[in-house]
């Protein structure tokens, strides 16, 4: 019998067949999540039609349950509150207001090719005139895919903490994309994701530097405030110590950027002539296929950071830009920023820069503001309690 080989082929070789097994592992696991979603799915379906067409009551959800779990004993997932959920599920992707929203979201992201063939199903009439209508096949086909993308403990969590249409396609499509946990969903759902991506102005100057199209996926790309929260940052500190706690919790910090992020380097070096100049952290986007730079300020935003960073970009355009790769784009972030400065200072940039602030513990609700002591009145009134230290 040969001896087991040790030569570093077998080592390679050795990875390679790891990487195929956690491959097959995942893609099974995936597999059947989406049999199991679409089945739910059905089973929501069929009650919801059977009660618009036939007439029948709230009382079969329960009848439904009892008889599944009676010819099926060993398989979980039949309690009343499950069907009821599956129903739920169903109930709420099909409606009018959900599909509007599903028809703008897979506008932006599944491209015009889906909206043609959308429109050649109904005649050519617009999106408004074919909700009015029953659903389009291809539209709850479409709804139905994205659903079936999701576990289903997700759909529990979304179905319980949101009502809001475009909120709920927000996180299902950010979960299926980026292969969200339910704790991290979670996470994302109390931080604001959908508030913070969707209704907070943007700064940039991504309309007059980039193309119509390009620059509609770069704002998407962008957030007008990161979450920096789980950095666990509580003090005044250096920008390398920003940075510094960036990279060690790296995973987290792109899973905050959003979805095609890809790591490429720290303070990364760039000549001209004689001299280096250091960009503070350097990604490539996927899907924009473009190198997205972020300079890291610890104070508030400064005209001049904008000069800074175009001419960083122009560095990287030149030095770094692959022939089949659209313009580079830079990202400062910032403590805090003034809407109008950063207006005034990008107008006259020819490179794609925007502006977007972090956060680093939790904001006070709007409607508590000035509602509550300061720390120093707190500071105060517990020592006119204590008694004095002798």
């Amino acid at each position: 019998m040969k001896p087991a080989p040790t030569s570093p082929d077998y080592a390679a070789f050795l990875a390679a067949v790891k990487e195929r097994v956690i491959h097959a592992r995942t893609s099974a696991a995936r597999a059947v999540n989406r049999d199991l979603i679409l089945l739910y799915w059905d089973i929501g379906r069929g009650i919801v039609e059977k009660q618009q067409t036939a007439g029948w009551g709230d009382a079969v959800v329960e009848r439904l349950a009892a008889d599944l779990r009676a010819e099926f004993p060993d398989m979980k997932g039949f309690s009343d509150n499950s069907v009821w959920l599956m129903r739920q599920l169903y109930a709420e992707h099909s409606t009018p207001e959900f599909l509007e929203q599903a028809v703008q979201e897979f506008k932006r992201h599944v491209g015009k090719p889906f909206l043609e063939q959308l429109v050649q199903e109904s005649g050519g009439k617009t999106a408004g005139q074919i909700l009015a209508q029953p659903v389009p096949e291809t539209l709850s086909h479409a709804v139905r895919e994205l659903v079936s993308l999701v576990p289903w403990g997700h759909h529990v969590e979304l179905m319980k903490k949101l009502s809001a249409p475009a909120a709920r396609l927000y996180y299902l499509r950010a979960t299926a994309q980026l292969g969200w946990s339910r704790s991290v969903l979670l996470n994302q759902i109390k931080a604001g994701a959908y508030e913070r991506a969707v209704k907070e102005k943007k700064t940039h100057n991504f309309a007059l530097a980039l193309p119509e199209h390009f620059a509609e996926q770069a704002d998407e790309m962008m957030k007008s405030r990161y979450c920096l929260e789980f950095l666990g940052i509580g003090r005044a500190m250096k920008e390398r110590e920003l940075e510094d706690r960036l990279i060690a919790r790296l995973q987290q910090f792109i899973l905050e950027l959003g979805y095609g992020f890809c790591f490429v380097g720290r303070q990364y070096r760039l000549v001209l002539g004689r001299k280096e100049y250091f960009v503070d952290l350097l990604f490539y986007h996927r899907f924009l296929k473009a190198l997205v730079a972020f300079d890291l300020k610890i104070g508030p935003f400064e005209p001049e950071h904008a000069g800074k960073m175009d001419f960083y970009l122009n560095l990287l355009n030149e030095k770094e830009r692959a022939p089949e790769d659209q313009p580079s784009i830079g990202i400062i972030l910032c403590a805090e920023k003034d809407d109008v400065e950063v207006e005034f200072a990008l107008k006259t940039k020819n490179n794609p820069i925007g502006v977007a602030e972090y956060q680093l513990q939790p904001r006070l609700p709007a409607q508590f503001k000035g509602q509550l002591p300061s720390a120093k009145q707190l500071a105060d009134a517990v020592r006119e309690v204590l008694p004095p230290r002798k």
